[in-house]
């Protein structure tokens, strides 16, 4: 632990920020002020000159750190708790201001360590503060941990054990939000250990909160961390009035899954698949397999079910391994995000709505009863593995009503997380199989096929027409108007050719043909659609010179440069949460606005929505995997100043002080 200044030297009046710095051995950790189910936080006393005060030590945003059935707030490696100094104005230049201070802090791993510093730290002052370039770094990191002024509106409240949090704002949706959790800042109020189930729908986050054993405040405060879809967590703070416990989203929101969950639901969710119409003759046909093999040795039939479950769970791993590839091949700094591709997202739609209407019954598609008969007669563990990759293969476009919560929390994780969601979802599907190997008899008591599969075939296509819905209103955050006209007319060629290959299967001679044909000139159709949605504009784009910005290149930045302005560049989408909440509370305020136009600022906005290699080299450039990246510019230098991914106004106003001098007589700048 030491004490630290951000400035080298202080100004009569000015305040300034020091802060308890902590470097923590690997394993240790502090305390949050709420320290959860046991520990205590930091504390500071202060011996200050006559004249001077201070504030009270604020708080980043805590981690949760489990111990056995416990869960503890606080704080691991090295942590910085800043607060403010203001020194009197009476002092004076040549003088010195002297900071003594009393701290004391519990530190725990197996064991926990009550511990006490006193701490000394003499400033000179001088006529204008000096910043520490070191110590700043330090104190800026520190200061966009800190929970922000929450931007949405909340609602909390509790019924008997549970209660819920309710944040409703246009920024939240499944695509920007992929973890949240709440920490009160009152001791006991919740069950620091129990779960916060999440779920999102568009414009609104919701929060289960499980009821402590402390009574509940006229006003519960705390914090909420977020965890965005580029994988950056900020935390905002808000307080509310407990009420009546907000209601469930419609239609049940999507959540974000913890890990453990996630695993959970794709093992039901593979498990759930094997009543699908296309995979159960595979089953029923290698489970009668299996009945033949009765008299054989038990390790023998074990082999064979072994054989299978490998096929499946292999060609699981194989297609969420193909999934990442073509996520990561989207996006070339580095990280995929499935949806800022309109192609991407048209073709996903307008394969649920061919799978929708295949299980309508408007066209029937070849089975695998041939093939899967001709793997089951092969036999032999090839036979038996090729089965199990088969059926995955055929299940495909059946697996989007069971299994979208699973594969959407497995595409928010991290490769191991979404690879071992995708072998879970393999070994639910290989369950029935490998439960008949250890038991072979039990393959008489499977149901046969009958018209109840029939009439769940049909009632499935609703969720494949809702699924395809959904990805349209996707498409029109993305294209707009123009590329959600053209979707839709694809849309409807696809509907026309599903209807004519139809008619074609039940069609002989010529009237066989002239379907086929219209089934091909359907597709040729939507097809010739794609080049429309790949031109469509994105909605920001039309929005990028809104609030005094321009469009961002690299030959802007040189020509803003080589007048002499300082530039300010901000990396966007419409998809990153983050980015929208710091323009909200850091960039398009009135102190920042006045600042840019006092400095003649030129502000460029890169928009990343969609991609684009532009804006990638500037990522990779500087070290990011993805939005928001903030560049200051100063006038003179090469190299710009990089801001933090969490900004607040006074780090945008610090590194304009620092990088772009006020003038005495500021031009005018026009946008655009």
């Amino acid at each position: 632990m030491t004490l630290a200044a951000e400035v080298a030297a202080i100004a009569p009046g000015e305040p300034f920020r020091i802060g308890l710095r902590q470097r923590l051995a690997p394993g240790w950790h502090t305390y949050w002020q709420n320290p959860g189910d046991a520990g205590t936080p930091p504390e500071i006393a202060l011996a200050l000159p006559e004249g001077a005060s201070a504030g009270a030590i604020q708080w980043p945003a805590p981690q949760r750190i489990p111990y056995g059935p416990l869960v503890n707030y606080g704080y691991e490696g090295a942590t910085l708790l800043p607060l403010e100094v203001t020194p009197p104005a009476t002092l004076a230049p040549g003088q010195s201001f002297t900071i003594e201070a009393q701290a004391s802090w519990l530190v725990c791993e197996q064991v926990c360590i009550p511990e006490e510093g006193r701490f000394t730290l003499t400033l000179p002052v001088e006529a204008s503060p000096r910043p520490d370039p070191a110590m700043a770094v330090l104190f800026q990191r520190a200061e966009a941990e800190l929970p922000r002024p929450s931007p949405w509106q909340a609602s909390l409240g509790f019924q008997g054990p549970q209660g819920a949090l309710l944040l409703t704002g246009e920024d939240l949706s499944p695509a920007t939000v992929r973890e949240a959790f709440f920490f009160p800042l009152e001791w006991g109020v919740l069950d620091h250990a129990g779960a916060q189930p999440l779920e999102v729908t568009q414009g609104a986050l919701r929060l289960g909160l499980p009821r402590g054993s402390a009574e509940l405040p006229a006003r519960l405060a705390g914090v909420v961390a977020i965890t965005d879809g580029a994988g950056l967590r900020s935390a905002y703070s808000l307080s509310a009035t407990p009420g009546p416990v907000p209601a469930a989203l419609p239609g049940g929101g999507t959540g974000s899954l913890p890990l453990g969950q996630a695993l959970l639901w794709a093992a039901l969710g593979g498990l759930i698949l094997n009543l699908m119409p296309c995979v159960f003759p595979i089953l029923a046909m290698k489970a009668l397999g299996i009945a033949r093999l009765s008299g054989a040795a038990r390790a023998t039939v074990r082999a064979h079910g072994a054989s299978y479950t490998a096929g499946v769970v292999l060609c699981f791993l194989a297609l969420g391994g193909a999934l990442m590839a073509l996520r990561l091949a989207g996006q070339t700094a580095g990280w995929g995000f499935q949806f800022t591709s309109p192609l991407f997202v048209a073709l996903t739609g307008w394969l649920m709505l061919a799978v929708g209407l295949n299980l309508s019954g408007v066209f029937q598609t070849g089975g695998p009863v041939g093939a899967g008969g001709g793997l089951t007669a092969r036999g032999g563990h090839l036979g038996s593995f090729a089965t199990g990759a088969l059926a995955v293969l055929v299940a495909t476009p059946c697996t989007a009503p069971f299994m979208a919560a699973a594969i959407g929390a497995a595409m928010a994780l991290p490769p191991a997380g979404t690879l071992a969601v995708f072998g879970a979802l393999g070994l639910g599907m290989a369950a029935p199989y490998a439960l008949l190997a250890l038991a072979p008899g039990l393959a008489r008591l499977l149901p046969r096929p009958g018209a109840w599969m029939e009439r769940l075939k049909q009632a499935l296509a609703f969720p494949m027409y809702a699924a395809a819905l959904w990805l349209l209103w996707v498409l029109a955050q993305l294209t707009g108007p123009e590329g959600l006209a053209a979707a839709l007319a694809g849309g409807l060629a696809i509907g026309f050719g599903a209807w004519a290959l139809g008619s074609a299967q039940g069609a002989r001679g010529r009237w066989r043909l002239l379907g086929r044909g219209g089934a091909v000139l359907a597709l040729l159709l939507a097809a010739a659609t794609l080049p429309r949605l790949a031109e469509a504009p994105p909605p920001a784009a039309a929005q990028a010179a809104e609030g005094g910005a321009e469009p961002w290149s690299e030959a802007r930045v040189a020509a803003a440069r080589a007048e002499g302005r300082p530039v300010f560049v901000n990396l966007t989408a419409a998809w990153c949460i983050t980015c929208k909440v710091n323009e909200r509370v850091a960039l398009d305020t009135p102190a920042v606005r006045e600042a840019f136009a006092a400095r003649d600022v030129a502000y460029l906005t890169g928009d990343w929505t969609r991609g684009g290699e532009e804006i990638a080299a500037l990522l990779r450039a500087h070290g990011r995997e993805g939005v928001p990246l903030y560049l200051v510019y100063a006038p003179g230098t090469g190299t710009p100043e990089v801001l933090p991914q969490i900004l607040t106004e006074s780090i945008v106003l610090r590194a304009l002080e620092s990088q772009a001098p006020q003038k005495a007589a500021a031009r005018t700048s026009q946008p655009g």
